[in-house]
């Protein structure tokens, strides 16, 4: 049974019921999915060869420090930075480090800026310098199941809707959907209900009502979807060493479909990749 209730009135805790917010709310995820969104842009000029991710964990740091912003990761269950920076085969939660980015890696630059109580929560894909054709090719299609992901949200359709479509593409273009990890509700609350699944079938999982906000964020594999977590606790990586993708947005859902809060307000939802046809 799923419980839905009214943000407003509800407790600052997951309790496993589906918030919906209403136009305070919607607002409140503007403003901090915006600054997130506008420091993935600035990032966009700084991912090149010879620069570490510790250097751009310093960045995210200084960039929310200056719009009054604090990086909701920074000290999260123990993690001690401020962004997530995730290299070639890590699928997730990799973490900062002064290791050089090199010529031909992919890195997934995982942000989420705690502004006014709303969080901001967005990844996106980064080439640095010039990449093989199949990383670019597995950027753009993760990129691509991200997008039909969304376009499943409408208000009566179920979330297994959005797995659904993100599955049916990735694997109709060869490549797998990551089980481990998925979306999550997140407004005042960093990670809520309900989880979403980047796979499955279109009549699972619960109604998707108005007012409700999550994030959707498949991981895309070239190779296997197995994942393994190192001993960090944290640094997931696919088990067979192919390369992984990942891109997120967070959206609210209305009447007809669904705002997507996190859009790039300078249209780099996907930098370094050739821009979208049409």
């Amino acid at each position: 049974m799923v419980n839905y209730i009214d943000a407003a009135s509800a407790p600052l805790k997951n309790s496993g019921a589906i918030r919906l917010y209403g136009p305070e709310g919607f607002e409140g995820m503007r403003k901090a999915c915006q600054l997130t969104a506008r420091c993935l842009d600035a990032l966009a000029d700084m991912v090149k060869p010879g620069v570490t991710t510790s250097a751009i964990d310093r960045f995210v740091f200084e960039f929310g420090m200056d719009h009054g912003a604090l990086p909701a990761t920074l000290n999260y269950r123990g993690y001690r930075y401020s962004v997530c920076t995730s290299i070639n085969h890590v699928v997730c939660h990799g973490m900062p480090e002064d290791k050089p980015l090199r010529e031909g890696d992919i890195v997934n630059i995982d942000v989420t800026y705690l502004v006014d109580g709303w969080h901001g929560d967005s990844s996106r894909m980064y080439p640095v310098g010039e990449v093989k054709r199949a990383a670019e090719r597995l950027m753009e299609v993760t990129h691509e199941c991200l997008m039909r992901g969304i376009a499943a949200v409408r208000p009566g359709a179920r979330t297994g809707a959005i797995g659904a479509a993100i599955q049916a593409y990735a694997e109709a273009e060869r490549c797998s959907v990551v089980r481990d990890f998925c979306g999550h509700g997140v407004g005042q609350l960093f990670h809520d209900s309900p989880n979403i699944l980047h796979y499955g079938k279109p009549d699972e999982g619960p109604e998707i009502r108005e007012g409700m906000i999550f994030t959707i964020e498949p991981m895309i594999n070239l190779g296997k979807p197995h994942v393994k977590v190192l001993a960090d606790g944290w640094t997931a990586v696919t088990r067979d060493r192919s390369l992984t993708a990942q891109y997120e947005h967070a959206v609210g859902v209305t009447a007809t479909g669904c705002e997507i809060f996190t859009l790039s307000p300078a249209g780099l939802d996907r930098p370094g990749l050739p821009p979208l046809k049409g």
